[in-house]
């Protein structure tokens, strides 16, 4: 475990951010998930220091937030959305493969039709078949960072405060941007349960 993940897991596992939950407690709305996530954190004294050299990135998956880092320093710490089940989101070293600011999936999206009406959304490749006369347009993914060729990267998505993608690392909008122009192809990424 890195020195920045020590120290994440030792606020993270603080009494009052490991506030007890009761017993036999209702399914909980994802308003009231959101809202005990901790927004994204810049810290701006880096700006001028970290740079796609120097950069590194630590995915924490149990506490669901993801650090840029310079160095040992931390530059962003923000809240991520990882795979909504065990294993989507794999633990593990990997890097940087490829990077598309403007980029697609090749499996989930919609079917449109000729007009590019959407006809059927959130649709999977894998699993559902076309409508007569419609085509697949994929979900966008903007500012993809690609980590496996089995299609796990960063991007921005919607964050419901918990794990819910396909096992993609979902960014916020404001972050993602900054996250894609300080690293490069080659960065190592560290995911840690």
């Amino acid at each position: 475990m890195t020195a920045a993940s020590v120290a994440w897991s030792a606020f993270w596992l603080s009494p009052k951010a490991a506030a007890a939950e009761p017993v036999g407690q209702a399914v909980r709305r994802a308003s009231d998930l959101i809202k005990r996530q901790e927004p994204p954190r810049i810290n701006r004294d880096l700006e001028s220091v970290i740079t796609p050299q120097n950069s590194r990135v630590l995915i924490l998956l149990g506490a669901q937030r993801l650090l840029l880092l310079a160095g040992d320093s931390i530059y962003i710490d923000t809240p991520v959305s990882t795979g909504k089940r065990a294993g989507m989101t794999p633990a593990g070293i990997f890097k940087i493969l490829e990077k598309d600011p403007d980029h697609r999936s090749s499996i989930y999206g919609a079917f449109v039709d000729s007009r590019g009406r959407v006809v059927r959304d959130g649709v999977s490749l894998k699993v559902d078949s076309a409508p007569s006369g419609t085509r697949y347009v994929g979900a966008p993914m903007k500012w993809f960072c690609r980590l496996t060729y089995s299609g796990v990267g960063m991007h921005v998505g919607i964050l419901p405060g918990y794990p819910a993608s396909h096992g993609c690392i979902r960014l916020p909008t404001e972050i993602a941007p900054l996250i894609y122009h300080n690293v490069k192809i080659g960065t190592p990424v560290r995911i840690e349960p």
